[in-house]
């Protein structure tokens, strides 16, 4: 589990202006991610990385999740950014801090709505153009990107343990996604965040949703987001979230997202929708596979930088937590549920059925 030395943190703000003399005080251990800390009487909390989920160094870690939070800034649903504290003393990894968001877990299905608002402010932010967008990652096809993320999870699915049966319908999902990206035509470019699972939002007391785990984002496909805040495999991760959702639950907040959007852009996103639906369920499920295996394994470079999945990076409860839920999206079951979104036929296949 990271332990931090709190005196040395205290120092590292000393510098900050406002900051001197404020005493970080840890807040419970909910995210493979990072470790968060209030700092009390300032409205502002510390990220502090665990890892890098994109494998990047501690350095280029740090300025790509702030550029994150800069980026996605105008949408008026992130906390602002207030600075940076680079990696040195107490902070190996660096730190950023945020805006602490007085909020509560969202309610589902209820807030689902609030959720969607969120993303379709964040999607309707402005692209920069090419020259513009780093660090942020600006993937030629954000499809094929995303696929090949896929694969590189992939290859941990044979020492992962899982069921024949659920192994011949990833097979099959992987056969589908290959044949689809062969496609020529490709979805809008938008910002994204690409984890956008109910966890990572807050409802604040007026109704206003806000994402508050910014790392991976990136110039890509939105209809990645939609789907990652509505699959099972997302509304049932965080204890504090965890809903089962009917199908016509998950076909309003799709509606209230493509409502929410400015009118052409809603109109070219339509299409790609439950086809990219496919694509991030496949990306999480073998996410599974690849935590599953790597979990496993001693931290990398006692946790200095890079991508590090080690159980012992996180609380214990944290870590069997997450055990059970992959174990649980892993099961032949879980898996024919979750594809009946796009093998069955219901409200939502019908709502995302591309338009004649």
């Amino acid at each position: 589990m990271t332990i931090l030395d709190i005196d040395a943190v205290a120092r590292r703000l000393d510098g900050l202006p406002g900051l001197g003399g404020v005493r970080p005080v840890s807040m419970p251990d909910t995210g493979l991610a990072h470790v968060h800390l209030r700092l009390e009487g300032t409205g502002l909390l510390l990220r502090v990385p665990k890892q890098s989920q994109m494998a990047f160094g501690a350095a280029d870690n740090l300025a790509y999740q702030a550029a994150c939070f800069r980026r996605a800034g105008p949408s008026g649903h992130v906390p602002v950014l207030a600075a940076v504290l680079e990696p040195g003393e107490g902070l190996p990894l660096g730190a950023l801090v945020v805006e602490a968001i007085s909020g509560r877990p969202p309610r589902l299905p209820d807030e689902l709505s609030a959720i969607a608002t969120a993303l379709a402010a964040i999607h309707a932010v402005p692209v920069p153009p090419p020259e513009a967008r780093p660090p942020l990652r600006d993937p030629a096809d954000p499809v094929a990107d995303t696929l090949a993320e896929v694969r590189a999870q992939a290859r941990h699915l044979a020492a992962a343990g899982l069921a024949p049966a659920a192994m011949n319908a990833v097979a099959e999902e992987l056969c589908w996604a290959e044949s689809f990206a062969a496609r020529t035509e490709r979805p809008p470019v938008t910002l994204i965040s690409f984890d956008a699972h109910p966890g990572n939002f807050l409802v604040e007391p007026a109704g206003r949703a806000v994402l508050v785990d910014l790392e991976k984002a990136r110039y890509g496909a939105a209809g990645f987001d939609l789907a990652h805040a509505t699959l099972y495999t997302s509304t049932t991760w965080d204890v504090a979230t965890a809903a089962v959702l009917e199908p016509e639950q998950v076909a309003a907040a799709y509606a209230a997202w493509l409502d929410a959007l400015p009118d052409a852009l809603a109109a070219a996103q339509r299409q790609w929708l439950l086809p990219l639906r496919r694509i991030m369920w496949l990306w999480s499920v073998t996410w599974c596979a690849k935590w599953r295996v790597l979990a496993a394994r001693p931290p990398r470079r006692d946790g200095a930088d890079a991508e590090d999945w080690s159980a012992s990076l996180s609380d214990p409860a944290l870590v069997a937590h997450v055990a059970e839920r992959v174990g649980h999206y892993l099961e032949p079951a879980v898996i024919s549920r979750i594809r009946d979104d796009w093998l069955g036929r219901h409200a939502l296949t019908e709502l995302l059925a591309p338009q004649p």
